[in-house]
C-alpha cells in the first residue's frame, strides 16, 4: 500500500498536474499550427511557386504495383518541408512566450545608493583644505 500512497502524492502534486494541462494545451495547439501551415501558409507559397503542393514532393523510389500488390516506396520530402515550417513557427511562438514571461520576471536594477555624508571629521578637513588653497 505504501507505493500506491506515494504515487498518489506524486500524481497530485502541483507540478505534474500543471505539465499534464500544458501537455493537453500543447497538442491543441499543435494542431492548429498544423492548420495554419497547411491552409493558410502553404497555398500562397505553392501559388508564387507555380502552383506546387509541397505535401505533394517526393521522390520515388519504387513505384506501386497495383497487379502485384507492390505499395509504393517514396521519399516524401515535401512533408518534410511542411512539418519543418511548423516546427519554425512554434519555435517562434514559445521564444515569444518565454520572451514575454522573463520580461515580467525581470527587476529593474537597482539605482547605485547614493554617497554617504561625510562625518564631521572629513568635513572639518575638506575646510581647512579649502582655507588652505585660497590662501
Amino acid at each position: 500500500m505504501g507505493f500506491l500512497k506515494e504515487f498518489k502524492e506524486f500524481a497530485m502534486r502541483g507540478s505534474v498536474i500543471d505539465l499534464a494541462v500544458g501537455v493537453v494545451i500543447g497538442g491543441a495547439f499543435g494542431k492548429i499550427v498544423t492548420s495554419l501551415v497547411d491552409d493558410i501558409i502553404m497555398p500562397p507559397i505553392g501559388f508564387i511557386t507555380g502552383g506546387v503542393d509541397f505535401s505533394s514532393m517526393k521522390y520515388v523510389i519504387k513505384a506501386a504495383d497495383e497487379a502485384a500488390g507492390v505499395a509504393e516506396v517514396a521519399i516524401t520530402y515535401g512533408n518534410f518541408i511542411n512539418v519543418l515550417i511548423q516546427f519554425i513557427i512554434i519555435a517562434f511562438c514559445i521564444f515569444l512566450v518565454i520572451k514575454g514571461i522573463n520580461s515580467l520576471k525581470r527587476e529593474e536594477p537597482a539605482e547605485p545608493e547614493a554617497a554617504p555624508a561625510p562625518t564631521k571629521e572629513e568635513a572639518l578637513l575638506a575646510e581647512i583644505r579649502d582655507i588652505l588653497k585660497n590662501k
